[in-house]
């Protein structure tokens, strides 16, 4: 009979940010698949859970994702958790979904905390209609690319950022997104929880010295189109699509 793989969210900060279930399947299962065997070590060690753990990071080689599967195939239940919050957004734990899948391994989400989430119900940004698009590329044309999707985007988008690229990546935003409203949102759920808001600009004046893993929401594009037309009469209309034709 062939295991489970349980996706645990685990705190992204406050250790009682975790569920009953959570809790829970931690104890059961055989096998922590961990981002950072450390890090988990210190939640399990909170909450009294010991259990094997096997790595899994963005550097393991594809023999490790069959290793975990090759224990599913033994029977044997696993917990997949990232380093906080849910496992597989923005994080390597997607490769062994995927290879879980494919083998027609039953996949178990365990809901809870995400940054992401998190950030955003807390930004005072519209939350009705969104993007996610993690870490922006290192890449200097995909870079681009997306800083330009993101200038005409008419949904908040949400990125993840690093402390030591967040200047950079706030420089790059100024270029893109004229005097859209952002918020940062810095250590969720941790002693310096802290929401900062503005412009671009106005950011990069109050950021100095970045510390903590940071979300960053920012408001959707303003459809400049739709403020035309807005109060335009029906002849009005008719003469802006008759200079759009010439």
């Amino acid at each position: 009979m062939l295991g489970k793989i349980y996706l645990v969210a685990t705190p992204i900060g406050n250790l009682e940010d975790i569920t009953l279930r959570a809790i829970r399947i931690l104890k059961e299962v055989d096998i922590v698949v961990a981002e950072d065997t450390r890090q988990t070590l210190k939640l399990l060690n909170h909450l009294e859970i010991s259990k094997p753990m096997i790595s899994f990071h963005r550097h393991s080689k594809d023999g490790r994702i069959e290793e975990i599967i090759d224990k599913l195939k033994l029977g044997k239940n696993i917990a997949l958790v990232s380093d906080a919050g849910t496992p597989v957004i923005s994080d390597p734990g997607e490769e062994i979904v995927k290879r879980a899948i494919e083998e027609n391994i039953e996949v178990v989400p365990v809901p809870g905390a995400c940054a992401l989430i998190a950030g955003l119900i807390s930004s005072g940004i519209d939350a009705k209609e969104f993007t996610f698009l993690g870490f922006l590329p290192l890449n200097s044309k995909t870079r681009k690319e997306k800083l330009k999707e993101i200038s005409t985007e008419a949904k908040t988008t949400i990125l993840y950022e690093a402390p030591h690229k967040l200047v950079q990546t706030l420089t790059d935003l100024e270029q893109y997104t004229e005097n859209r409203k952002i918020v940062l949102a810095r250590e969720i759920t941790k002693i310096h929880e802290e929401f900062i808001g503005g412009t671009a600009s106005e950011l990069l004046q109050k950021i100095k010295d970045p510390k903590g893993e940071f979300v960053i929401i920012i408001d959707k594009a303003e459809n400049k189109n739709e403020n035309i037309f807005e109060n335009m009469t029906l002849q009005e209309h008719y003469d802006y699509y008759e200079q759009k034709r010439v």
